[in-house]
C-alpha cells in the first residue's frame, strides 16, 4: 500500500525536532532581491596590468620582470635590442603558448651593395621569420639615373615608393607597352612573368628608395630572370640568328648579370617607342600619394586594391595612421596573410593563434610584421607621435572582420552569455567598423 505524505515526512519532522527547523528541506520564501551572479564556468580573466614597461628611448637597463613574475638578468645583455622589444623580455601575462616569430627588421637583412645602389630582402626561406609563407619583401635603393635592370619574376611585384621617384617601363604579352614615373607614396604593380625595369629620376638629389612586395613567401630577388644574365648564357651565334644581325653586334654584352648599375638620368618626357599594338589599356601605376584618406576616431585609412588599382590582382594595401593613445582595432583577415611595414612611429601587436596561443611583439619604423590569415590581432600606437604603416594583403580585395562590429551585430543575449557584459556596454558596440579606435 502506498505510504501517505505524512508517513513519508515523519522521519524528517522527527529530525527537525532534534536539530531545529532549519534542517527541513522547505521551499525558501520569495525575495525581491536579485539572486547572486552564478559562478563562472572558468575563472574570470586577470586584472594584471600589461602595458609595455619601457620603450626604445628609455634610459634604463631592462629586466625580465613583470610584477611578481620573473627575475633580474644576471648575464650579459644587449640593452638596445631589449629596449626595442619589451614584450619579449617582459611579456604581457596574457601571452601564452608558442607562436612563431612575427617580427623582422630590414636592419638584420644582408645588404647587396652595387654600383649605383643596394637591395636587402626579407623572406621566409632565408630570414628568421618562417611564419611569412605567403609574402616576401625587398627594400631597394637607386642613386639618380641608376637602373634595376630589365627583368621579370615568376611572382607578381607590388611596390610603394618610400623616397624620391622611380620611372617604370613594361611590355605585355600582347606587345602593348607602358612607361610612367611613380612619385613618393605611390604604387606600381606588374603581374607574374611580365618584363619591366626600374630607374631613379633626379626629382630627389639622392635618388629613390622603394619597398617591393612579392606574393610568395619564399621569393628571392637574387633569383629573378635578368636580361643580361640570360644573354650571357646563350651562344653569340644563337643571339645573332635570333636578332638577324651580325655576331659582332654582341661583342660588348656583359659576361654576367648587372642587377643594379649606373645609367643616364631619364628625361621628364621620356617615352618608349610607339607599339603597333598601342599602350596598355590599364595603368600599371597608381597615384596613392594623392588619394584622400578616410578619417576615423583615432586615425586615417586609405586602401588600394583591384577595385581602384585595376591591375593589382594579387596584392592589396591599406595605408593606416594611428594617433598617440589610439589603435587599429581588434580584427582579422578571413582568407589573406598580412605583411605589415612600419613607416613611422612605434607599435605593439598581439597575435592570437587559437588554442590558447598568443604572443606580443613590438615594432619600430623599418620593421616588418607578419600575420597569417585568420589570426586575431590589433596594432596599438605605443609612442607619442603618429604611427604610420602599410597593411599589405595577398589578395585582390582588401577585407577584414571587426571584432567590435561582429559583437554589435550578434544577438545581445548571446554576447552577454559569453562575456558577462552589461546592457550599457553592449549598447555602445559599433555596428559599423571603427577601424582605428581613438583614445579612451
Amino acid at each position: 500500500m502506498a505510504r501517505s505524505t505524512t508517513q513519508r515526512l515523519l522521519p524528517l519532522i522527527l529530525l527537525a525536532s532534534i536539530l531545529g527547523a532549519s534542517a527541513l528541506p522547505l521551499r525558501p520564501r520569495a525575495s525581491s532581491a536579485a539572486p547572486p551572479a552564478p559562478s563562472p564556468t572558468v575563472p574570470y580573466a586577470s586584472d594584471d596590468p600589461n602595458a609595455p614597461l619601457w620603450n626604445a628611448h628609455s634610459s634604463i637597463v631592462p629586466e625580465a620582470e613583470r610584477g611578481t613574475y620573473g627575475a633580474s638578468v644576471l648575464g650579459p645583455q644587449n640593452v638596445p635590442l631589449e629596449l626595442q622589444n619589451p614584450s619579449l623580455l617582459a611579456p604581457p601575462t596574457t601571452d601564452h603558448g608558442d607562436v612563431p616569430n612575427a617580427k623582422w627588421p630590414f636592419d638584420l637583412s644582408h645588404n647587396r651593395l652595387q654600383t649605383g645602389g643596394w637591395a636587402r630582402q626579407q623572406n621566409g626561406q632565408f630570414n628568421d621569420m618562417p611564419i611569412a609563407t605567403g609574402l616576401a619583401g625587398v627594400d631597394m635603393r637607386l642613386e639618380p639615373g641608376a637602373i634595376r635592370e630589365l627583368h621579370w619574376h615568376n611572382t607578381a611585384e607590388w611596390a610603394y615608393v618610400l623616397k624620391g621617384s622611380t620611372q617604370v617601363t613594361t611590355v605585355t604579352a600582347d606587345g602593348q607597352n607602358y612607361a610612367a614615373t611613380v612619385p613618393q607614396g605611390s604604387l606600381w604593380y606588374f603581374p607574374p612573368g611580365q618584363p619591366h625595369s626600374l630607374q631613379a629620376t633626379d626629382d630627389d638629389p639622392e635618388g629613390t628608395e622603394f619597398l617591393l612586395v612579392f606574393d610568395d613567401g619564399s621569393f628571392s630577388d637574387d633569383s629573378t630572370f635578368l636580361l643580361t644574365d640570360w644573354l650571357a648564357h646563350v651562344p653569340k651565334e644563337t643571339l645573332a640568328k635570333n636578332f638577324h644581325v651580325g655576331q659582332s653586334a654582341f661583342d660588348h654584352i656583359p659576361s654576367e648579370q648587372l642587377y643594379i648599375f649606373p645609367g643616364p638620368i631619364p628625361a621628364d618626357d621620356q617615352q618608349p617607342p610607339q607599339s603597333p599594338q598601342g599602350t596598355t589599356p590599364l595603368p600599371y601605376t597608381f597615384d596613392f600619394a594623392n588619394m584622400q584618406p578616410t578619417q576615423y576616431a583615432g586615425g586615417t585609412v586609405k586602401i588600394a586594391d583591384s577595385r581602384n588599382f585595376k591591375v593589382a590582382k594579387t596584392i592589396a594595401v591599406a595605408e593606416v595612421t594611428v594617433e598617440p593613445g589610439s589603435m587599429r582595432e581588434m580584427h582579422w583577415h578571413p582568407e589573406d596573410d598580412e605583411w605589415t611595414y612600419f613607416l613611422e612611429g612605434s607599435a605593439r601587436i598581439t597575435l592570437f593563434a587559437a588554442s590558447g596561443k598568443a604572443r606580443t611583439f613590438d615594432y619600430q619604423a623599418g620593421d616588418i610584421a607578419y600575420v597569417p590569415a585568420s589570426y586575431g590581432h590589433y596594432i596599438e600606437n605605443t609612442g607619442n607621435t603618429t604611427l604610420r604603416l602599410l597593411e599589405i594583403l595577398k589578395t585582390d580585395v582588401f577585407k577584414d572582420i571587426s571584432l567590435n562590429q561582429w559583437l554589435a551585430l550578434t544577438p545581445p543575449e548571446l554576447v552577454k552569455a559569453h562575456l558577462q557584459l552589461s546592457d550599457e556596454t553592449i549598447s555602445q558596440l559599433s555596428k559599423t567598423k571603427p577601424v582605428v579606435v581613438g583614445p579612451q
